[in-house]
């Protein structure tokens, strides 16, 4: 199996990045990424899965159809990863959507299969909670737009996670690969990644994964850059590394086959210790590099 694809490994149909279940070799998690030219349209069955639309450049319009009704939410989206947080929407399963785009534009479509059809609904950017997590050169923004106790899915956890350069994140290693009820979930969890440029040269990092156990074995070190994704089913996940003068962002997206929707990790016990350094330590200045809006537009 290979838990690294660089840009351009991961096409299937209209999507730049196309990862199903299927051709990730698991159950649940899936991951499309979608670019549309100016006036550019494109549709699709939601099947088994629900899915939630964010813009990554640009905005569009997102409608869901199927046997209840429709929903039609025209989103802002933004500039870029860098520049600030993006409304979205979700589509439940067995919905038809379409994504339409006047100006065009990149968006992800987060998706894992579930059981539930709930209503679809529109998250404006002023509600996602903007996290910043660690301090030091541990130091990173988590846009929590999909996370869980945040908005209700099924069985969807998605979020986004922006490291400036030089800084390390998905650190201490961490790990959700065991059922242990209240302590650690089962979820597997994608990897997609972008970079800010420096004076036209694109940027980097680097992103580890390694072995938890018997029977859990994925291994992992790649230099990872735009476009690139990275297939988590289960090991130790951390760090991924941004170069010095290049910031760094990943959208996560797990799911996996727990009752309980939920984000439950275990540090890795070489590394745990890192934690305590925290509170003694400022969080990075250049942090946040925005905040969600107060308002809707």
């Amino acid at each position: 199996m290979t838990y690294h694809l660089p840009a351009g490994k991961a096409l299937g149909g209209p999507y730049i990045v196309d990862v199903t279940p299927e051709k990730a070799g698991w159950g649940h998690s899936s991951l499309r990424i979608l670019e549309l030219p100016p006036g550019g349209t494109h549709s699709f069955e939601a099947g088994d899965s629900e899915w939630i639309v964010v813009p990554l450049s640009g905005g569009c319009t997102v409608a869901a159809a199927d046997d209840f009704g429709q929903d039609t939410f025209e989103l802002q989206g933004r500039r870029d990863v860098f520049s600030g947080v993006s409304d979205f929407a979700y589509v439940p399963r067995e919905a038809r959507a379409s994504v339409t785009s006047a100006a065009g534009g990149r968006f992800a479509l987060t998706g894992a299969r579930c059981t539930r059809r709930l209503p679809a609904r529109y998250g404006p950017a002023s509600e996602v909670p903007v996290e910043l997590r660690g301090t030091g050169n541990c130091s990173r923004q988590v846009n929590n737009f999909g996370a869980a106790g945040v908005f209700e899915c099924d069985k969807l956890i998605a979020v986004e996670v922006i490291t400036p350069g030089g800084n390390w994140s998905s650190f201490p290693p961490h790990k959700h690969d065991e059922h242990r009820p209240g302590e650690e979930s089962v979820l597997e969890e994608i990897y997609y990644f972008e970079f800010a440029g420096h004076d036209g040269i694109p940027g980097l990092g680097y992103q580890r994964v390694s072995p938890s156990g018997p029977g859990r074995d994925t291994d992992v070190l790649a230099e990872v850059r735009d476009g690139d994704v990275v297939l988590i089913p289960d090991g130790w996940h951390g760090p991924s590394m941004a170069t010095p003068g290049h910031h760094m962002y990943y959208l996560n997206v797990m799911a996996g086959p727990e009752a309980e929707r939920a984000w439950l990790i275990c540090d890795h016990p070489d590394h745990a210790w890192v934690r305590d350094t925290w509170p003694d330590q400022p969080v990075d200045p250049r942090l946040p590099l925005y905040t969600a809006p107060e308002t809707s537009a």
